[in-house]
């Protein structure tokens, strides 16, 4: 069966890592949440007090640094140097740091190449912000999804209430604003929509009918692969 690489960008709290999830597993195929990957270097630097503005310090610590997702409980699972962090780099102080490294040219470049890696043999669905643009600009169907700021702050606000994390809602606001600034504007890949991407806003859909959306598409695609 052919096999097609699938590339979700977007802001913050729109849902990318949720949709892709979903797909990948409709689809069979492998999901890489390259999120994760910037969170757990931001959770290492951070525990290591790694200046981020010192590209040697920097450039070391990516050494020292090694990523990699494990299916645990049916549930794709970050591991940072071989240790189970999906928790730790879901907290706010990670998610108040994840954006000033992302921005770091080696940090992305180290990511990015790890990235590409992963989707040699296709059959992938990533997700992140510029995945369509920067890693797979030749990716056969690629996804831009957005959503009404309010709605992106309610969502998130909902996750760490699920998760017990008492957090308000103005600081997620002014967490969420601030991200998609720095995403943005950074010189190194900046958040842009990729001129051949679909663009997806999902502020008043449900989970069940973006899936919907996202499989026709790549229904699509396929037929006009195989025609």
């Amino acid at each position: 069966m052919e096999k097609i690489i699938i590339a979700i960008d977007g802001f913050s709290a729109c849902g990318k890592s949720t949709l892709a999830k979903a797909l990948a597993k409709e689809l069979g195929y492998s999901y890489i949440d390259t999120g994760a990957m910037y969170r757990a270097v931001t959770l290492y630097f951070i525990r290591t007090h790694t200046d981020y503005t010192n590209p040697e310090a920097v450039q070391a610590a990516l050494e020292k640094i090694h990523v990699q997702f494990k299916n645990i409980d049916q549930k794709n699972t970050t591991f940072l140097n071989g240790e189970n962090v999906e928790h730790d780099i879901r907290q706010m102080y990670v998610s108040n740091m994840v954006s000033p490294v992302a921005a770091i040219s080696a940090v992305r470049r180290a990511l990015v190449k790890l990235q590409q890696v992963m989707g040699n043999d296709k059959g992938i669905v990533m997700d992140g912000r510029d995945i369509g643009t920067v890693v797979f600009p030749n990716a056969e169907l690629k996804i831009f999804l957005t959503a009404d700021s309010e709605v992106r702050a309610a969502r998130r606000y909902k996750e760490y209430q699920d998760k017990n994390q008492v957090v308000d809602i103005e600081t997620i606001k002014k967490n969420l604003a601030e991200r998609d600034r720095i995403d943005s504007t950074r010189a190194d890949s900046p958040l842009k929509c990729a001129e051949d991407a679909v663009v997806l806003d999902n502020s008043n859909m449900t989970q069940t009918e973006q899936l919907q959306v996202a499989l026709d598409l790549t229904n699509q695609k396929l037929k006009t692969i195989l025609a």
